[in-house]
């Protein structure tokens, strides 16, 4: 069986079909010594619980019972210590082996809370409920993608082909020079998180860097992009976080440092997290009529993240940082609207190979047009959120918009006719005057937050809980005022308070 995930060879089904029984197969036969657990927590990094096999006996028990964890360590500020046992469960389908531990076997576990139920403040359980109100509500199942953008820090040696700033777009060797580092990330991303649709440079590049830190400076920075396929929000989760975990793993072994901080110098590219949506209903594309036309149901996922596009800051956007990268000229939104073409538009449709295919034919003419596989379907595109994103958090944020945007599809065609640019809005102050602005710090963003907190709290999606924790998150960062602020300072001081703060986000998420 031809997989990317070697497992599928080895026990010959795909993921989603792995049992108990497939996994203690797999754990006699390549003699398998530990098995570790990953789980999200409240910092958005992959936490992990390193389990011996002692026997099989043992390996099953584990495997089938999970094992207990602290809740109130996991999620300091959110699960109360005397309530704070749960159980971390392994999903079986996550399996994979470890790149850096022989003998290792790895799952992605739930949280199940002391009544044996889906715990409810954890990030992965929330994610669970926005799903499945959205399919209840609309009868439409939602996919998600995910472009994971990153700076690699590498020491400034001398430099026979030095890259160009804000044009290092799909460069190749000799001017990109972790070209073999990136070739390791594409591989095992696509046998570790599956599902991933390409690799590639980024616009920015940094020159040898004046930072205040010690692990930036002098050193130059490229920027890359790993981008996954459509999958289910949770799986797109789970391979987010398990990516931002190798990839920083693969540099670290090569003395490395990637960040995904969401800006690093004022004037270049910063790291974004795009997130393209899908609704699919009966196996199929939703959001495109047979010839290529947008549908009402796409117009009401438009409306519904144009209507909530400032609470959603508050989930993708999680650090000071991140609104120094919201600014113009750097295709990255800075007012509410959507466009079919236009990249710096907060939502944006992107080409779909809408009403063609067979392209290849049109090049190789020896080529029948012949090829019935599935095409890549259309999606919408989120352009605000970025690397301090609470990527389970943000997932579920952007299903209960689209299921409050699908509910009302009248309004939500008017939002979008009234919010649709097809220009440069930054040379057009008529169309920039109309357009409501996205926020400007995290103050801004946890107001928006407050808000609309009573629909992302509807249905039980969102516990109050973890709302007030996500305001907490915000408040922290302490940036009303820091425009004023900074504005009151000399060139030399702005430009190091501006440093600082991007620095602050270095290790984000």
């Amino acid at each position: 069986m031809v997989h990317a995930n070697p497992l599928v060879a080895a026990i010959g089904k795909p993921p989603e079909d792995f049992t108990r029984r497939d996994l203690l197969k797999l754990i006699a036969r390549k003699g398998i010594r530990s098995i570790h657990f990953r789980y999200p927590a409240i910092d958005g990094k992959l936490k992990e619980l390193k389990l011996p096999v002692n026997d099989l006996t043992d390996a099953e028990a584990v495997l089938a019972e999970g094992e207990r964890v602290d809740g109130s360590s996991l999620f300091k500020g959110m699960v109360d210590a005397g309530r704070s046992d749960m159980y971390v469960v392994p999903m079986y389908r996550t399996a994979f082996l470890h790149p850096f531990v022989p003998d290792c076997l790895v799952l992605l576990c739930r949280f199940i809370d002391q009544n044996g139920r889906l715990a409810a403040l954890t990030p992965d359980n929330v994610l669970s409920r926005a799903e499945e109100a959205l399919k209840a509500d609309s009868g439409l199942s939602m996919l998600a993608l995910g472009e994971l953008e990153f700076y690699a820090v590498y020491p400034d040696a001398e430099d026979l082909y030095p890259g160009t700033p804000q044009a290092f777009y799909h460069e190749s060797s000799p001017w990109v020079k972790l070209g073999d580092l990136s070739e390791e990330i594409l591989r095992a991303a696509a046998s570790i998180c599956g599902g991933v649709k390409y690799c590639h440079s980024e616009v920015g590049y940094i020159g040898a860097s004046a930072g205040d830190l010690p692990q930036i400076r002098g050193k130059r920075m490229s920027q890359y992009e790993l981008e996954f396929l459509p999958a289910p929000p949770l799986e797109m989760a789970g391979r987010l976080l398990t990516a931002k975990w190798l990839i920083r793993n693969f540099a670290a072994r090569r003395g490395i440092l990637v960040t995904f901080a969401p800006k690093l110098s004022l004037g270049d590219a910063g790291s974004g997290l795009h997130i393209h949506t899908e609704l699919v209903r009966g196996g199929r594309n939703a959001l495109v009529d047979a010839k290529g036309s947008l549908t009402p149901a796409a117009f009401g996922l438009i409306g519904g993240l144009l209507r909530h596009a400032g609470s959603l800051t508050a989930f993708g956007n999680t650090c000071a940082a991140s609104y120094l990268r919201l600014v113009p000229h750097q295709e990255a939104p800075v007012r509410v609207c959507w466009s079919a073409a236009n990249r710096s538009a907060l939502v944006r449709v992107p080409l779909g190979w809408r009403g063609i295919d067979n392209l290849a034919s049109r090049v190789n003419p020896r080529q029948r047009p012949d090829f019935r596989g599935a095409m890549f379907g259309q999606t919408v595109e989120l352009r605000s959120p970025d690397g301090s994103a609470d990527v389970y958090l943000l997932l579920a944020g952007l299903a209960v918009a689209i299921r409050e945007g699908l509910a009302d599809p009248k309004s939500s065609r008017r939002l979008v006719d009234r919010c649709n640019v097809a220009t440069n809005i930054f040379t057009n102050p008529k169309a920039l005057s109309r357009l409501e602005a996205l926020p400007r710090s995290c103050w801004e963003s946890a107001q928006s937050l407050e808000r609309q907190r009573g629909v992302y709290e509807s249905r039980g999606v969102f516990p109050p809980e973890v709302v007030d924790f996500c305001l907490k998150r915000l408040a922290a960062e302490k940036d009303q005022g820091l425009a004023r602020s900074l504005a009151r300072q000399s060139q030399a001081g702005r430009a190091a308070a501006l440093r600082k703060v991007m620095f602050s986000s270095l290790h984000c998420m």
